[in-house]
């Protein structure tokens, strides 16, 4: 499926540049100019940040990030003092970039994650009865296959990677609907859960929290 990349980077010709070189890279992207713009970092699957922004330190941010979220950074800075690539690293990071810089670069660099993520499993689910390969885009039920839409998928994707966590409405129609100009009506999420627990039997496994959301339980 598309990965979704946030660009969190006050400098506007660089933020559109970058997101530029995403777009014809076919990446899915959100731009952010300051650090209180960015509400649900846990719906990207990877943040460009930048370190000095108008209300914050990126470093700061990163820091809270890595209490509750795993997903990948790429820090940039105009500093090349070694201290500051270390405590960047040290935070969590995975990866530092000095301005100025190539887009190839990090066009290669962002590619270089997906790839390591990837070996690593993280884009699969599997709890013996639900098997979900994200990246090869395989999902099956006790072994049977089931075909999803590239919407479901993506709502699938934000329930399993916070599993036994509830999020509301807005945090989802946020992540699943990302990139669409057009207002997105509250009922075309409640449509979109209720096919996805048809075709995966699921309705004890995408449980309505009501009043605030959803979430995929696991005993």
């Amino acid at each position: 499926m598309t990965k979704t990349i946030f660009i969190v980077e006050d400098d506007n010709a660089l933020n559109n540049g970058i997101a530029l070189a995403l777009k014809t890279t076919g990446y899915s992207f959100r731009q952010f100019y300051s650090l209180g713009e960015v509400k649900d970092p846990d719906s990207a699957d990877l943040i460009i940040l930048d370190v000095n922004l108008p209300d914050g330190n990126g470093f700061d941010f990163l820091e809270k990030l890595r209490r509750t979220s795993d997903t990948p950074v790429i820090i940039l800075t105009a500093n090349d003092l070694e201290t500051d690539e270390v405590t960047g690293l040290e935070l969590g990071a995975d990866d530092y970039i000095t301005k100025p810089f190539s887009l190839m670069v990090l066009r290669a660099r962002i590619d270089k994650i997906f790839k390591r993520s990837s070996k690593s499993g993280t884009s699969c689910y599997d709890d013996g009865t639900y098997y979900f390969d994200f990246e090869k885009m395989e999902f099956t039920v006790n072994g049977d296959p089931v075909e999803l839409s590239k919407t479901e998928q993506k709502l699938l994707w934000c329930l399993v990677r916070n599993k036994n966590q509830t999020l509301t409405r807005e945090k989802l129609i946020d992540a699943v609907w990302t990139g669409n100009e057009e207002y997105v009506d509250e009922n075309a999420l409640s449509v979109t859960v209720n096919r996805l627990r048809k075709k995966l039997d699921a309705s004890e496994t995408i449980k309505t929290v009501y009043g605030i959301g959803y979430l995929w339980r696991v005993n």
